[in-house]
């Protein structure tokens, strides 16, 4: 057993000070408040439960900032993913799993402890699979387990280039399956995950325009009662196109044709009508946000003010990683609220702080849409916990509810001094405990992919 004591915590049963964790078996066996600190503790200052990354592709970390530049026609969201294609068609094994391993210590000094990997890049560049089906799995499995961060496999299916039967480009060859060599790969899948720590798999048909129906049906009979997550409604083209192959909106269609539950993280749904947001928010569905992402992207404001006044769950993910900061995601959903309603603390509860509202309404949504216990710090939990730096600037003076304030509307990672995942603590200071070696391969690994 080892122990941490805090000065204070964010405890699931609320701010409580002089708090002592005692940690067993990668869980918190106990959990004390109002003692004084004891000889063999190891001592921290302001205690938050760690936040669920709901949406990551960690190889498009290796193109933060190579996008920014405008050619001759608009740029959007269709444009940028034409430079994604190419980007992606440089990598191997090696160069994912470094560039993943970096992209996952990034998010525990962001705050995340967890996170969920929709993982399309499934096959070598030219389309055919590779000789271990799952390689690119466990490429992501040992990424996982050289940062120390929870692991929540989405391995996506995807059979065609667009609604209708439109046939895939040469971009999409690599993340191509049928539905046979999908429920092979899905098994490769969660043996790649069986032997590390507190890991589990969910499934992933990427988006309508990439799944028939007919299939959409079969890979929901794969889930084994996993969560299941969708890309939907991201961008207007999309929903578009949706309308018109369909006869309607993809979210209305998923409502409609599947029956959302519990189980889906419907990823961005941008783009709802007022029906969408109400049904939406009664599905028990989580909305999978990525407000950074979707602000460079340009992908539009997800409707966050109606869609948690009616009860409306959510996680939030990092999804291209142009910037890992959990804080920077909670910051830019409520800012983006802010600009479309051209007002302050829109998605603050009545007489409850803003931070506070964002910060416990992810720890939930995060958790349910990764299939893991989102109680917090308490008993019989997982040990992830961020510790946050009492003596920042940022924090002087703060207690209870205004430091999550200060965190998000702050400076954010920086305040962030360490970190531990499942009792084992992976930062330090503010730095991961394996930083060095993990930028080192990643500096070797985009050196290889951008000289290519």
């Amino acid at each position: 057993m080892s122990t941490l004591w805090f000065e204070t915590a964010l405890t699931a049963a609320g701010w409580r000070d002089q708090v002592r964790l005692t940690l067993a078996e990668e869980r918190i066996a106990k959990l004390e408040t109002e003692v004084a600190p004891g000889p063999a503790d190891q001592r921290g200052g302001i205690a938050l439960p760690g936040l669920c990354n709901v949406h990551s592709h960690a190889f498009q970390r290796g193109m933060a900032g190579l996008t920014e530049y405008r050619g001759a026609s608009r740029d959007d969201f269709w444009s940028w993913r034409e430079l994604m294609y190419r980007f992606l068609g440089r990598l191997g094994p090696e160069e994912m799993q470094a560039i993943a391993a970096f992209a996952f210590a990034e998010m525990l000094e962001g705050g995340f402890t967890r996170v969920g990997e929709f993982h399309y890049l499934h096959h070598a560049p030219d389309g055919a699979p590779y000789a271990n089906l799952g390689e690119m799995a466990a490429r992501i499995a040992a990424a996982a387990e050289a940062a120390g961060i929870g692991l929540t496999l989405l391995p996506v299916y995807y059979a065609q280039g667009g609604f209708a039967g439109a046939p895939p480009s040469d971009g999409q060859r690599r993340f191509l399956n049928d539905l046979d060599r999908y429920a092979a790969l899905v098994e490769a899948s969660r043996g790649a995950v069986a032997g590390l720590l507190g890991a589990n798999l969910g499934l992933a048909p990427h988006s309508l325009r990439a799944v028939t129906a007919e299939d959409l049906a079969q890979v929901i009979a794969l889930s084994e009662g996993g969560p299941i997550h969708i890309h939907a409604a991201e961008q207007v083209k999309e929903v578009q196109d949706c309308l018109a192959a369909t006869g309607k909106r993809p979210v209305q269609w998923l409502l409609d044709k599947v029956g959302l539950d519990a189980r889906w993280c419907l990823i961005h749904a941008t783009h709802l009508d007022p029906d969408e947001t109400r049904r939406l928010a009664a599905s028990e569905a989580v909305a999978g946000l990525c407000p950074v992402t979707e602000a460079n992207l340009g992908d539009g404001i997800f409707p966050a003010a109606a869609y948690l006044g009616q009860g409306g769950r959510f996680g939030l993910g990092t999804d291209s990683n142009i910037a890992i900061c959990a804080p920077a995601e909670l910051r830019a959903l409520e800012y983006s609220q802010r600009l479309s309603h051209q007002a302050r603390n829109v998605l603050a509860n009545l007489e409850r702080s803003t931070g506070a509202r964002l910060y416990h309404g992810a720890l939930a949504g995060g958790a349910q849409a990764l299939g893991v216990s989102g109680g917090g710090l308490s008993e019989g939990e997982a040990a992830d916990v961020v510790s946050l730096d009492p003596q920042h600037p940022d924090l002087i003076g703060r207690r209870g509810d205004a430091l999550l304030d200060s965190l998000v509307f702050g400076l954010g990672r920086q305040v962030i001094d360490g970190v531990w995942r499942a009792g084992r603590q992976v930062v330090q200071d503010g730095r991961h405990v394996a930083r060095d070696r993990l930028v080192a391969d990643y500096r070797r690994a985009l050196t290889k992919v951008l000289a290519a």
